[in-house]
């Protein structure tokens, strides 16, 4: 159920992503949340996020803005550092509290009362019309690539601050898919040393069982990603991203309450 939940969800997301910038890593991450710590998570579908990315970047490189990838993607990737440190920081606190309800304990930790509160701010943004009509001058793109990069880092989620900045870039449909992977590839080369370095460095890393789903969730988004590029000019299917922004809510909340 795990890895067929895992890899489902990695072949629906990549085939959203490609056509209307709708995240991988923003709907993957939760459900790696359901099955393992936190942290861990995040760095599993940090890896699946990348290795899908060079995949679509073999597919669509030469529709890249270098320029654009200059001024947005370099500030992303520098800080996509800050934002991983800042998760490994979060992951080494303690519980902050707990509760009762019926015979079962919820514990409550920083890391989860975090990451909780980012998945619901993410997943209102993308259920908002007035979020979704967003698209920052290209003045603004440095900023937008800060934004984006430290939440990648720190969450994952960087695809809808990484559209909202690039919508106004002055580039083709192919571009603007081509021109956020490289960006994405950036964030995530950045993010995943850091994760190796800090979360990954300990012991339990072996015994979290993350290899099969990790590779189950990559092959998935490839199949996804070759799908999605048939179908890169059709619109987007707005009732399913309303579909999974409320899954994602509804993730983030039980994150916040302890219950994941």
């Amino acid at each position: 159920m795990e890895l067929f939940l895992i890899g489902g969800i990695a072949f629906l997301a990549s085939v959203l992503t490609l056509f209307s910038g709708f995240g991988l890593g923003t709907v993957l991450m939760p459900v790696f949340a359901l099955f393992f710590p936190i942290s861990f998570a995040i760095t599993a579908t940090a890896v699946v996020h990348f290795a899908n990315n060079i995949f679509k970047f073999s597919l669509m490189a030469k529709h890249a803005n270098w320029s654009v990838v200059i001024h947005f993607g370099i500030p992303a990737a520098l800080a996509a550092l800050a934002g991983a440190a800042l998760l490994h920081i979060f992951d080494q606190m303690l519980i902050i509290g707990s509760y009762t309800l019926g015979e079962s304990i919820f514990k409550l930790t920083v890391i989860k009362t975090v990451i909780g509160f980012l998945i619901v701010f993410f997943a209102l943004f993308e259920l908002s019309p007035w979020f979704q009509q967003i698209a920052m001058p290209p003045k603004w793109l440095p900023l937008g690539g800060v934004l984006s990069g430290f939440f990648g880092g720190l969450s994952g989620n960087q695809g809808a601050l990484r559209s909202a900045f690039l919508l106004k870039a002055g580039l083709s449909k192919n571009a603007f898919v081509a021109t956020g992977v490289v960006s994405a590839i950036l964030v995530d080369a950045t993010r995943l040393i850091v994760y190796g370095i800090g979360i990954l460095s300990g012991p339990i890393t072996k015994s979290q069982g993350l290899t099969i789903p990790i590779i189950v969730g990559t092959i998935c988004a490839f199949g996804g990603t070759i799908v999605g590029k048939k179908f890169l000019q059709k619109v987007t299917l707005k009732a399913v991203r309303a579909t999974v922004a409320v899954a994602m809510l509804l993730i983030g909340l039980a994150l916040l309450v302890g219950f994941v």
